[in-house]
């Protein structure tokens, strides 16, 4: 059985999908391990480390992929790439599949078996595979960091001789994963901190980590969220009274985080130019939401703008920008997956099509697209 991990086309990516770590553990279950050579370049691995744990370092991405039975990946291969695996291939990465069903008809038609590390089911079973929640987390905490970085005052209170320091305020709009540690991360730093969202069960959250809650809670707000977890988009009238409480709040704040993401749609506009402009000159908004089109107008991506005095910072990959960590828990989350495929004892592939989480992340098979959410829409 052989395993590969190429390298990354896209540019602007520079996770990999295999530590040493999970290479050695590949290995303990008997599987060939290749990589492609400067796949880890980007998160500070080294070919040598990948060699040291036991892997092949392959020169081109064709040499890596050839005659492999599972290709991971940090994100979705080209069909072009797909194209160069052996047919039946098991190619499992974050597919971003929403909106991109032409994409996923590529693939089918290069004849891999796709999986997309997204569409996991949040069970118990699960967690250890849960790749949005381990990049989310690091993602956080990175918003924070990028956004103290920019900050030219200090976020913690300070008592000197000179003086007391006012402790900043930060504002966190989203209190999902990616939201939480920005919460936390924040209120380590000493910042005074308070957040929004329109779940009910993140109140009590964000008050467990220090954080004030601030939501227009009516009998909508009690009833916004999906049995996945998931926020539900609100209604016209609620976005409205939501957006006046949010605006009369975000006049008083030095720094505000923006998190808020719904899978398959685009980002909700949380943050005007208009609400900008009522900030105070060097305060900070991070757009953590670029990637379906952000919560904040102008925000620009891989861009830090400045509109008024108001820094805005808008990059896409936020846990690219912390690609180390972040490439040890995607391998992480992968190995707990693809360990659940193989048979130990043989140390062969083998996938048990009944199992929930195979049948909830499987997109392709035997050339067409199977998965109920995409089949049929790429063509």
């Amino acid at each position: 059985m052989k395993i590969a991990i190429p390298g990354e086309s896209d540019k602007n990516e520079p996770r990999v999908a295999a530590s040493p770590e999970t290479v050695r553990k590949f290995v303990a279950l008997g599987a060939e391990l290749a990589v492609q050579t400067g796949a880890g370049k980007g998160a500070w691995i080294t070919d040598a480390e990948f060699r040291e744990a036991g892997a092949t370092v392959s020169k081109s991405f064709e040499a890596t992929v050839k005659d492999a039975d599972i290709v991971l990946k940090v994100r979705r291969p080209s069909a072009a790439e797909a194209g160069k695996m052996k047919a039946g291939a098991v190619v499992i990465a974050l597919m971003d599949p929403y909106g991109n069903e032409a994409e996923l008809e590529g693939l089918a038609k290069a004849g891999v078996t796709a999986f997309a590390m997204e569409l996991l089911p949040r069970i118990t079973r699960a967690q250890t595979m849960d790749a949005l929640s381990s990049q989310a987390n690091l993602a956080g905490y990175r918003a924070v960091i990028d956004a103290a970085a920019e900050y030219n005052r200090s976020f913690a209170m300070m008592m000197t001789a000179a003086g007391t320091i006012a402790a900043a305020r930060v504002f966190v709009m989203g209190a999902g994963v990616a939201g939480l540690q920005a919460i936390a991360t924040a209120r380590r730093l000493g910042a005074v901190v308070s957040a929004t969202d329109v779940r009910p069960a993140a109140k009590e959250q964000v008050e467990s980590l220090g954080g004030k809650f601030i939501a227009v809670e009516d009998e909508e707000f009690r009833e916004a969220e999906t049995a996945g977890g998931y926020a539900k988009e609100m209604s016209k009238e609620y976005q409205d009274k939501q957006a006046a409480l949010i605006a009369e709040h975000i006049v008083k704040q030095d720094v505000v985080i923006t998190t808020a993401l719904i899978p398959g749609r685009p980002a909700p506009r949380l943050v005007s130019k208009t609400m900008i402009e009522t900030m105070k000159p060097g305060s900070i908004i991070v757009d953590m939401a670029l990637e379906r089109g952000g919560n904040v107008e102008g925000a620009k991506p891989d861009t830090v703008t400045d509109h008024k005095g108001v820094r805005v910072i808008g990059y896409v990959n936020w846990p690219g920008r912390i690609a180390t960590t972040a490439s040890n828990l995607y391998a992480r989350n992968l190995y707990a997956l693809v360990e659940t495929m193989i048979d130990k004892e043989a140390g062969a592939l083998k996938i048990d099509w009944e199992d929930q989480i195979v049948t909830a992340t499987a997109l392709t098979r035997d050339g067409d697209v199977i998965h109920p959410s995409f089949a049929g829409k790429g063509e």
